[in-house]
């Protein structure tokens, strides 16, 4: 089996040959010798972008758990590239003709030429796409872990690091070789559709030979699908529907997906070919998958994760090449997800953020002395290792947790926000930019209030109480039952407020505002068919002059002379500028807007031919406006936020009285109880004693050590309470000294030698480095090391009972864990872990007043650490943290002491 630094020689040698393929496309493009890189091949492949990691990997395991639903993931597309092409093409004949740049770009064009639209659609999408990207780095590293028997002791958040970094390496590179937004990157978009053959040939290797290789054909494999699979009644449901019109919505909303289908179209007519070819593309993609999800439910543990079948399964089964081939297989569905959001996002972000903050703190300056175009360029790259940076980030955060595996459909509706102001700007005339903000932010608004937030159980912005009673105990707005409605499915809930407020808000707004004359002019270029009439004509207040200042500043020196040349040629000039035409000036606009967006040049060229009553010094006029609203809204943002984040926090304060009231009686309540059962047996025992006067002598010395026991376990009970009392207070006195790791782990051990013996534990020990040693209260962590191995040993039942500690040295901290291999403590119950009195199983009522873990997390919590509790899919696993203010190394020499 690969070691990992095989397998990572093995990713670096794939991602080699991609920068070989990519390099190789784009001298062949720039030499204009590879038409076929324009083909409508390519073009289907680079679409193939949709299948993702989560795609590659999820559609197995969301077979496995939920049948036949996995198939809407692909019936969305399919509708849209078979039934509504003519949609697509209309968004390609658009784009190409008005050299649209990003999904901001077209919206914000349509309204008006609105920058501050183009910023409220780029956050949005950076918002969306955030946590598809840490999905992917997540499926990335989740292959790695199974697929390496040895990390050599990097952790997932380490491999994922350098993933990322690799990521934004590959798409500087080949993303922003040129600052046209809209050129065509060629050495990409060749690269994806090489990734877009292996991950297709990777998913078809593993479903032949689990039909054929495990099982004797189709029939055979279906047979063995479990009763999750063979359900009907889960077919054509509103969740049904609500799936495929996301995944439908998704090929036009998503900016990578925009990016691809729209900007990176070389010719309308791939669309005939893409109409049928990358529906059967996702047909190749869906063929096995129900046969993998069967044969992993069949041939591996029932602990197996279902999302990773098409690796494990080759893997059960000593395919290593094969096995190898599916890796390289999600491998490329991921990073090929990642290398094309950035490109799009970074566009939009440089475009309809930086820029216009660029040219607003430079709008005195000499515009012959600036070049826009290099600063565009470090934005986009910039933007790049920003975009992934938030992706790593948000995958650190989560931790790997479940919200994770379902924020890819929390995302789709959260990018669907864009599909009421998409369709009304392609087809209604009166559809406004007041209509389009409204919408999309009263949508947004909904997407996090009923799914986005609630995704994190009560751990951001909105409290459990507030999920269950809603705001203020108002419970017709129940974040997941808005207005007193039944709709079980959270997403389907979601999905119907949010598209529907969504698109009654555009409608209504759209009615009763009035559209300006831009907004009038773009709506007749995008709605009706007569697209490609010029902008502007050119008048009296036009000067050439002016205009090629302009171009430099945009295209750069070289550029803006080489078009300016070409024009006063045809015009029959063999020197000097060409006249102000209006064929000149409508190919200027196209020109700078495959730099700075459709928004920003007609901005720029609307005042510079004079069209509105200014000179030319106030050429960015519309870019400080737009800057100083934005600097408004975000400042009555800021405030809004302030008065929320206020009034979250009174609710928090008085659900936390409520909390600790509620508390308070359950710990009297439960404090008496222990202290009563006690004396009732040392009472009772006592009077048989005072009153039996003849009593064998055997009798006397048995009830009077039952009085004994009751009274050492009364004794420690009180001891127990005082010692919590005096942590939870911080009056708990600390006696810092030195001692290495290894003694600390030794002295527990000791402790809890005859308890593990007796019940015939073995306990393993894995200590790196072997030198560490801590400055702490090393009784204190003792003790807490001696009740969390005492646990393991007495509740952590197995054939063969295994004990682990382990301690590692991350950063300057040391993390502690100790795991059996039990059966682990039930779900239900693991949130009162570390409360007082806490007891959910029958042996935790044997010997014990269930403070023990209680007094553990306060001990922690004074030496300036933590505690948690792990779950994992077998036995419990306890972690603790040693603060890295108390962390030091001890010499090699004196380790052993």
């Amino acid at each position: 089996m690969l070691g990992f630094n095989g397998l990572v020689t093995i990713c670096l040698v794939y991602v080699g040959i991609l920068f070989l393929v990519a390099g190789w496309a784009d001298r062949r493009a720039r030499k204009g010798t590879a038409s076929f890189l324009s083909s409508p091949i390519i073009y289907t492949l680079s679409i193939s972008v949709y299948c993702t990691g989560w795609t590659f990997y999820g559609a197995v395991g969301s077979a496995a758990r939920n049948g036949l639903e996995f198939v809407t993931i692909y019936l969305g597309p399919t509708l849209v590239f078979v039934g509504w092409w003519w949609l697509l093409r209309r968004l390609v004949r658009i784009g190409r003709t008005q050299r649209i740049t990003s999904i901001a770009d077209l919206i914000s064009s349509r309204y008006g030429n609105n920058n501050l639209l183009a910023v409220i659609v780029t956050l949005l999408c950076v918002i969306g796409s955030t946590p598809y990207i840490a999905l992917q780095l997540k499926s990335l590293t989740l292959s790695f872990s199974i697929f390496a028997a040895d990390t050599d002791g990097l952790s997932p958040s380490i491999i994922g690091f350098w993933l990322a970094v690799g990521l934004a390496l590959f798409t500087i590179v080949f993303g922003t070789r040129s600052i046209d937004a809209n050129e065509r990157h060629h050495g990409v978009v060749t690269a994806i559709a090489l990734e877009a053959v292996v991950k297709m040939a990777a998913l078809l290797a593993v479903g032949v030979f689990v039909v054929w290789g495990l099982s004797d054909g189709p029939a055979d494999i279906l047979s063995k699908a479990p009763d999750v699979i063979n359900q009907s009644d889960t077919l054509i449901t509103p969740r049904w529907v609500t799936l495929t019109f996301l995944a439908a919505t998704a090929i036009i909303c998503l900016p990578r997906m925009f990016q691809v289908v729209v900007v990176e179209n070389t010719a309308e007519a791939h669309l005939a070919t893409a109409s049928w070819a990358f529906p059967l593309y996702l047909f190749f993609m869906s063929l096995f998958v129900l046969p993998i999800a069967i044969g992993g439910s069949t041939f591996l543990p029932a602990s197996a994760n279902p999302d990773l079948f098409v690796v494990s399964l080759p893997l059960a089964f000593d395919q290593f090449g094969l096995a190898t081939l599916a890796f390289l297989g999600g491998f490329s569905a991921a990073t090929s997800m990642v290398i094309v959001a950035a490109i799009a996002l970074s566009t939009m972000i440089s475009t309809h953020i930086v820029l216009p903050l660029w040219i607003r703190a430079n709008q005195d300056r000499n515009p012959q002395s600036d070049d826009v175009r290099s600063m565009l360029l470090v934005a986009r790259r910039i933007s790049i290792i920003g975009i992934l940076a938030l992706g790593y980030l948000y995958y650190t955060l989560t931790d790997g947790t479940a919200a994770l595996a379902s924020i890819g459909l929390i995302a789709f509706l959260g990018v669907a926000q864009l599909l009421p102001s998409i369709l009304g700007g392609l087809f209604w005339n009166n559809a406004t930019r007041h209509g389009a903000i409204t919408g999309i932010l009263s949508g947004f608004a909904i997407w996090a209030y009923t799914l986005f937030l609630p995704s994190f159980e009560g751990r951001l912005l909105l409290t459990e109480a507030v999920l269950q009673n809603g705001p203020f105990r108002i419970a017709w707005l129940r974040p997941e039952a808005l207005f007193g409605s039944n709709i079980e499915d959270p997403l389907v809930h979601a999905t119907l407020f949010s598209i529907g407020v969504n698109a009654l808000l555009f409608i209504t707004v759209s009615l009763l505002s009035v559209p300006s004359a831009s907004e009038r002019l773009q709506a007749v270029r995008m709605v009706s068919p007569r697209v490609g009439e010029p902008r502007f004509r050119a008048g009296e207040a036009t000067t050439v002059e002016d205009l090629y200042i302009l171009a430099q500043r945009i295209l750069g020196r070289q550029e803006a002379k080489a078009f300016f040349e070409q024009f006063a040629a045809a015009q029959g000039r063999q020197t000097g500028l060409p006249s102000p035409t209006d064929d000149l000036m409508r190919s200027l606009e196209r020109e700078l807007a495959g730099t700075v967006g459709s928004a920003t040049a007609h901005a720029m060229l609307a005042q510079a031919v004079g069209s509105e009553d200014l000179s030319f010094e106030d050429l960015f006029a519309m870019a400080d406006e737009t800057a100083e609203i934005m600097e408004y809204s975000q400042e009555l943002e800021l405030r809004s936020r302030e008065l929320a984040d206020t009034a979250a926090k009174l609710r928090l304060v008085n659900q936390k009285l409520t909390d600790l009231s509620a508390q308070k009686d359950a710990f009297l309540s439960q404090v008496s109880h222990e202290l009563r059962t006690p004396m009732t047996s040392i009472r009772a025992f006592a009077e048989i004693l005072r009153d039996t006067s003849k009593m064998k002598a055997t009798d006397q010395r048995r009830f009077a050590s039952i009085i004994l026991d009751e009274s050492v376990r009364l004794t420690r009970l009180l001891d127990e309470i005082l010692d919590l009392s005096f942590l939870e207070s911080g009056s708990a006195k600390l006696n810092i000294s030195k001692m290495s790791m290894v003694s600390v782990v030794n002295k527990a051990l000791l402790a809890t030698e005859a308890l593990a013996d007796g019940a015939g534990v073995t306990i393993l020990t894995d200590i790196r480095p072997k030198t560490l040693r801590l400055e702490t209260d090393v009784d204190r962590l003792s003790q807490v090391l001696i009740n969390l191995v005492s646990n393991a040993v007495k509740y952590g039942e197995a054939k063969t009972p295994i004990v682990k500690i382990t301690a590692r040295l991350k950063s300057t901290d040391v993390v502690v864990s100790v795991s059996d291999n039990g059966p682990g403590i039930p779900a239900q119950h693991q949130h009162l872990i570390f409360e007082k009195f806490a007891r959910f199983t029958s042996q935790h009522e044997k010997g014990s007043a269930g403070l023990g873990l209680a007094i553990s997390k306060e001990i922690m919590r004074n030496l300036g650490g933590d505690l948690r509790y792990l779950a994992k899919p077998v036995g419990a696993t306890f972690q603790l943290t040693v603060p890295q203010r108390r962390v030091v190394e001890q010499p090699a020499a004196i380790a052993a002491q």
